[in-house]
């Protein structure tokens, strides 16, 4: 059974591991902006793994900066998160995607609230596919 945390936990780790395979983030010659891009974001799975309260603006800025600075890696990052981090990243999610998220949401809070477990990756499989 994989739990809401666990699940976006992995997804932060696989979207790191994704993006510093490509350009720029490979490049033996590293731009300061680019190496600080994947200091943040090391920093920002550092902080979601010791469930710290600043990871979810600090997510928002990273995608947000992503979009804008790295369009053509946007791709590379599971959709999961910008529903994770809100705000200003829900700007560039569907108004259709939005809406299954809500519903995995919403499922996910009624089993909390009935004490019933919950495996996250199987009702969001369930919905989405």
């Amino acid at each position: 059974m994989t739990d809401f945390h666990t699940y976006h936990l992995n997804l932060l780790k696989l979207a790191y591991n994704n993006l510093i395979t490509q350009p720029p983030f490979n490049d033996p010659a590293i731009n300061s902006v680019d190496a600080e891009f994947l200091e943040q974001f090391a920093a920002l799975i550092s902080g979601f793994e010791q469930h710290e309260p600043w990871v979810y603006e600090e997510g928002q800025n990273l995608l947000t900066r992503l979009v804008r600075a790295y369009p053509q890696l946007v791709h590379l990052v599971a959709r999961d998160l910008f529903w994770l981090f809100g705000g200003d990243c829900l700007h560039h999610m569907p108004d259709e995607e939005i809406a299954l998220f809500s519903k995995l949401d919403e499922a996910r809070a009624n089993a909390e609230r009935n004490g019933e477990p919950f495996d996250y990756l199987a009702e969001r499989t369930r919905l989405f596919n």
